[in-house]
């Protein structure tokens, strides 16, 4: 059985944080870094269904979206030798590595390589337009991976950006999520 009740608390925390700091983007990131840094110590509350790999392209499964859409949860789900192209956010957000390894490939404004790091499980990686928001991520093992991320608002309705690496050119997207339903947090029936 799958453990949502870690997902279900992770949730309200995130739900208190957002109520006392959700203007303070470095209260956001600091204390819930710690709160993601819990949740994926775990890996027994992640439903199958929101960690199925695709041959087509890494996938991205919406978990919980707060009804403000102050943040969004979300899982992706990479196999070996995918990755996303070099894109933004515009918005604060934390990665989290639950299974496999992942690779960080960060960007300047001006869409030039400004370094690279691997992102390993119980590790939480920061992005935000203050602090750096432009990078390519990419599986860098040889296994599934699974990441999971929260960031500032509604992420699969935000309008972002990819951009090309050899003239800077960007182009907006909406990235929207593989999933048509979310998980069902709130029926405890089977755990009473």
């Amino acid at each position: 059985m799958t453990n949502l009740a870690r997902l279900r608390s992770f949730i309200r925390d995130m739900t208190r944080l957002a109520d006392r700091h959700g203007e303070d983007e470095q209260r956001m990131l600091d204390e819930g870094e710690k709160l993601l840094r819990g949740l994926i110590a775990k890996d027994d509350w992640l439903p199958e269904e929101f960690a199925r790999p695709s041959p087509e392209g890494y996938r991205q499964y919406l978990l919980h979206c707060d009804p403000l859409e102050r943040f969004s949860v979300v899982s992706f789900v990479w196999m070996p030798g995918q990755r996303t192209p070099i894109h933004d956010h515009t918005v604060w957000g934390l990665v989290g590595v639950m299974r496999g390894e992942e690779q960080c490939e960060e960007y300047s404004a001006a869409v030039k390589p400004t370094g690279r790091h691997p992102v390993r499980p119980g590790e939480v990686d920061r992005v935000s337009p203050r602090i750096g928001d432009i990078h390519v991520v990419s599986n860098a093992g040889n296994q599934i991976a699974v990441s999971i991320h929260v960031y500032g608002a509604n992420i699969g309705a935000v309008r972002r950006h990819t951009y090309d690496a050899a003239t800077g050119a960007h182009r907006a997207f909406v990235s929207g999520y593989a999933n048509a339903s979310i998980p069902n947090l709130w029926d405890r029936s089977r755990e009473a």
